[in-house]
């Protein structure tokens, strides 16, 4: 994936939103101010910022930019996001990432930092991010995160879980999508990676619940063939 066309392509949907030249304005004298100085201290400043000055609108998403960013992206997608969690990815796309070890330490101090709304915004960058085989950790921390909306943001249409996550890792996320009453069918990937030892975990745990007299989550019984 092209980061530099991802980041302008994500400005330019900022860009279409109603009412979004002040927030625009804010995002670009930042974007200047840190490329001419990259201070980590007013990267991560800008980060928790940004809802106060972009604002925390839905996102309207023309089809013609949903497709674009799946071309760029394959199963990235922003629709249903608000404008700071798109403004905050973008954001993120800003950090130079010629040096790994800078890169992947900077990020990886957001998410220690970081309240809900910024863990959502965290989690769904992943797919975009540079180096992505580096959060692998970080994404399996989000399946063990126990707030709903940060849970969705790693679990729901996000690509990088069925992209990255070994086979144990995914069986995980499925299986804590099922107990936590998510719609497992916006997991991406979810067919392609159905694997032996998912279908086997899933109807030990239909057994026991079927024992109980208790109904099955919504399509558990089909990836159990």
């Amino acid at each position: 994936m092209n980061i530099s066309q991802m980041s302008q392509t994500l400005f330019y949907l900022i860009e279409q939103q109603p009412n979004s030249e002040k927030a625009v304005n804010y995002l670009r004298q930042q974007a200047d101010a840190f490329h001419t100085s990259p201070q980590v201290s007013a990267f991560y400043r800008v980060f928790t910022a940004l809802p106060r000055f972009v604002g925390k609108q839905l996102l309207e998403v023309p089809s013609d930019m949903a497709f674009a960013l799946e071309r760029l992206r394959p199963g990235f997608t922003v629709t249903g996001w608000t404008i700071d969690r798109l403004a905050r990815v973008w954001w993120l796309l800003q950090l130079p990432a010629d040096d790994q070890a800078t890169y992947v330490s900077t990020i990886s101090q957001l998410f220690k930092a970081a309240e809900m709304n910024e863990l959502v915004a965290l989690y769904s960058s992943l797919p975009v991010l540079a180096h992505p085989e580096a959060w692998k950790f970080q994404a399996t921390e989000g399946i063990r995160n126990n707030i709903a909306d940060v849970q969705s943001a790693i679990m729901l249409h996000n690509p990088y879980p069925a992209d990255y996550f070994d086979e144990a890792a995914w069986n995980q996320l499925v299986m804590k999508a099922f107990f936590t009453d998510k719609d497992v069918t916006q997991i991406t990937g979810l067919s392609e990676r159905n694997n032996a030892r998912l279908a086997k975990t899933l109807a030990d745990f239909a057994a026991e619940r079927r024992a109980a007299g208790r109904s099955l989550p919504a399509h558990m019984e089909e990836l159990m063939n």
